[in-house]
């Protein structure tokens, strides 16, 4: 799997000699836990075309909807480690510069005339697309657009050319679009809907706008879910103070910057790092020294290994159940729908964060999953048998691999079919009654407001 490119020439055009170059390319999966390989997929540089299991299906199925919830792109972080100089990282789009896209110059001018688009609430205020020399606090980057311009255009591919899912007259009800109240998440929505109806009028756009990151609309009190988030940071909070390598590093890093250790774990110093890291920019430096690899290596691996632990203790498990009910209820409610042959709401795109998407994973039960990275992508696809017109079945896949049948209600299902996908009618049940089975109740009302276990 090649995940960046192996020619030594900066993306900025520089001279590779002239600046520290951090990014070892690798080409391989290596068979262990690698914190440098998995940061690599975490950053999601887009490179070389995509292989993507979507839209497969028998002949005789008829693609009826699909849905979509993206993390947004590449971002500025959101946090700075204290006495460094931030990375210093563009904003500004320019076709020229790489990453790029074909489409990028038309998305630029495509974007500066979207006056007519219903924006609720917040949103019309913000920016449709980047545009800072040096980018502010969790903005999205030309690394974040061009990811979010691939994902529309393979979509495109599959589900318009191939599909028909629109037709070239489609409406307003036809798609339900939705984002929380970030630029970034607005602008990464924006950068896919481009390249997947490309110059769309922009009177057909109706951005909806969502408050909570875990998109509960109106079912957001719940305070079992805050229990079980609670005893997940306690958790969580456990393993980072029985690490002893990872306490070193910190007491280190907080040396090389000058400040108290306390502080620096504070300033989140990952999320700061993974942008050095995958903007290919060396790590910032001090008269006390240099933060390095070494660094990066052992708090990456730490948080590699919280993510395993967290897939294996319930904690987590019970807080997404919870978490995610309301989206998976308005999914389900909307598929039953168009089952029942609704023509309205065909697409759907919810545009959110890794906090949005790791729950809904787990939650379903896809514990192989990798922890969301930039740009990241789940899609939900209703199928009708041409056969049996009445039967609907649905396929979910995350980065484009197929993970239906890794989802807790649909494990069994292949070994009894002929069919590669999953009858409705098991994620209906699973979401309607099953969610709660560990809870001890029957509905979402009752297991969040009931203490149990």
């Amino acid at each position: 799997v090649h995940l960046i490119p192996v020619n030594p020439v900066r993306e900025d055009g520089l001279n590779p000699k002239s600046r520290k170059r951090i990014m070892p390319d690798l080409l391989t999966e290596p068979p262990a836990i690698d914190p440098v390989y998995e940061a690599h997929v975490y950053c999601n540089i887009p490179t070389v075309a995509e292989r993507s299991m979507e839209g497969h299906a028998p002949h005789y199925f008829k693609l009826v909807s699909v849905q979509v919830l993206i993390r947004h792109g590449d971002r500025y972080p959101l946090y700075a480690i204290p006495k460094t100089k931030r990375p210093d990282i563009d904003c500004m789009l320019v076709p020229s510069r790489k990453p790029s896209h074909p489409q990028l110059e038309a998305f630029i001018k495509h974007m500066s005339k979207g006056s007519a688009a219903q924006m609720d609430g917040s949103l019309s205020s913000l920016p449709h697309f980047p545009s800072h020399s040096l980018c502010e606090m969790g903005e999205l980057t030309q690394t974040g657009v061009v990811q979010h311009l691939r994902n529309g255009q393979l979509l495109r591919e599959i589900y318009i050319n191939k599909h028909k899912l629109l037709p070239s007259d489609w409406t307003a009800k036809q798609l339900y679009l939705e984002t929380t109240g970030k630029s970034r998440t607005l602008q990464s929505a924006l950068a896919l809907l481009y390249t997947f109806l490309p110059d769309f009028d922009w009177k057909k756009i109706n951005m909806r706008h969502q408050w909570s990151t875990i998109f509960c609309s109106g079912s957001c009190d719940c305070p079992m879910r805050n229990h079980y988030l609670e005893e997940e940071q306690r958790r969580q909070y456990s393993l980072r103070v029985k690490n002893n390598n990872l306490e070193k590093i910190y007491v280190d890093m907080a040396k090389i910057v000058g400040i108290p250790t306390r502080q620096l774990r504070a300033s989140n110093p990952i999320d700061s790092l993974l942008c050095y890291f995958c903007h290919n920019v060396s790590f910032p430096c001090t008269k006390a020294g240099c933060i390095g690899m070494e660094h990066f290596k052992v708090i990456k691996r730490h948080q590699l290994e919280d993510e395993r632990e967290r897939q294996e203790k319930k904690l987590y498990f019970l807080y997404a159940l919870l978490a995610t009910h309301p989206l998976l209820n308005q999914t389900v409610n909307r598929l039953q729908r168009i089952a029942e042959g609704k023509k309205e709401e065909v697409f759907v795109l919810y545009s959110a964060h890794d906090v949005t998407l790791s729950p809904v994973l787990s939650a379903l039960g896809i514990t192989e999953a990798r922890f969301p990275r930039f740009a990241a992508r789940l899609v939900f696809e209703l199928w009708q048998d041409g056969k049996r017109p009445k039967e609907h079945f649905i396929r979910i896949l995350y980065n484009g691999a197929d993970v239906t049948f890794q989802t807790s209600f649909c494990k069994d299902h292949y070994k009894r079919s002929s069919k590669p996908m999953c009858p409705l009618e098991k994620l209906v049940n699973f979401v309607k009654r099953d969610m709660f089975l560990i809870f001890n109740s029957t509905s979402y009302y009752d297991a969040c407001h009931r203490r149990t276990l």
